[in-house]
């Protein structure tokens, strides 16, 4: 499930357990580029089983600290050769409070071509496309954009890994050995050209990553905050997105998960989105985290 939050490529990032690096693995030789181009792949490529279901609460804080707080739930499934669909695909559906209830983001994956983005706004009763000049705009008014959440194209960035393994140091205070990767946006006019992200060395999860603006300054940094395994899957159940400019941030709390629920193609179609959340997952609750 490789559009399934990533960080830097996506936000949100899951890694599956059994591509794991030994702790002893070296990055292959090469340029910077070269090196920084596998690195990318790897979190690009990484297995997360063939689909997920997440409820998870949104904390939205202006620079007065004042707080508004959402709840969503999120679905992905995995696409490919003989799989339901042919690319990746995710839901995401409002379900509080009332002024957002129902609202709806669908996002399809397609190879080779630029991907496709849905808003439902309930208010209204239709879908609205997001054109590829918006991704990078706020989504739904928090601190993350339609591409952190939807997800951005490998091919649209250059990589280069910088210097040598380094250690991290989490907000739990443990230390973790970790790769600094830079990658630029080829398009000279994107709002967020250049990002900065550690990668853990043992998973591959972006564990922190700073985004810069078309000026090179520092605008906003992210950070996963805890970070677990659930169902074996490498999940982040907590992090957050803080807009230094704007003094905001965005909390974003994972508290249930579930893999392989047994979703389906049509669990992710436009009429899915409009009908308020489409069909629930056919297999049991999912584990609370």
């Amino acid at each position: 499930m490789a559009r399934l939050f990533r960080c830097f490529l996506i936000i949100f990032l899951i890694h599956g357990a059994g591509n794991e690096l030994s702790s002893h693995q070296q990055l292959p030789t090469g340029t910077p580029e070269s090196r920084g181009e596998w690195l990318a792949r790897q979190v690009e490529h990484r297995e997360t089983g063939d689909d997920a279901r997440f409820e998870m609460r949104m904390r939205l804080y202006d620079r007065q600290d004042r707080v508004r707080e959402r709840a969503l739930t999120m679905t992905a499934i995995e696409g490919g050769a003989d799989r339901p669909v042919v690319a990746d695909r995710t839901l995401i559906r409002f379900t509080y409070p009332n002024d957002i209830e129902g609202t709806g983001f669908l996002v399809w994956q397609r190879p080779g071509e630029d991907d496709e983005r849905f808003l439902y706004l309930p208010a209204l009763g239709r879908v609205r496309r997001i054109a590829g000049s918006e991704a990078q705009e706020s989504f739904v008014g928090s601190d993350f954009t339609y591409e952190d959440i939807g997800g951005r194209e490998l091919g649209d960035y250059s990589y280069r890994l910088l210097g040598d393994r380094e250690t991290w140091t989490a907000p739990d205070g443990a230390s973790h050995d970790v790769w600094r990767l830079e990658s630029r946006h080829r398009d000279a006019d994107a709002r967020y050209p250049r990002v900065l992200s550690l990668v853990r060395s043992d998973n591959f999860v972006v564990v922190r990553a700073e985004i810069h603006n078309r000026r090179d300054e520092l605008q906003k940094v992210y950070v996963v905050r805890r970070l677990e395994r659930v169902d074996g899957y490498w999940t982040p159940l907590d992090l957050e997105m803080r807009d230094l400019l704007q003094r905001t941030r965005t909390e974003l709390v994972i508290e249930r998960a579930g893999y392989d629920v047994g979703l389906s193609a049509d669990d992710f179609t436009r009429r899915a989105l409009e009908r308020g959340g489409g069909a629930p997952p056919r297999a049991g609750p999912s584990p609370r985290v």
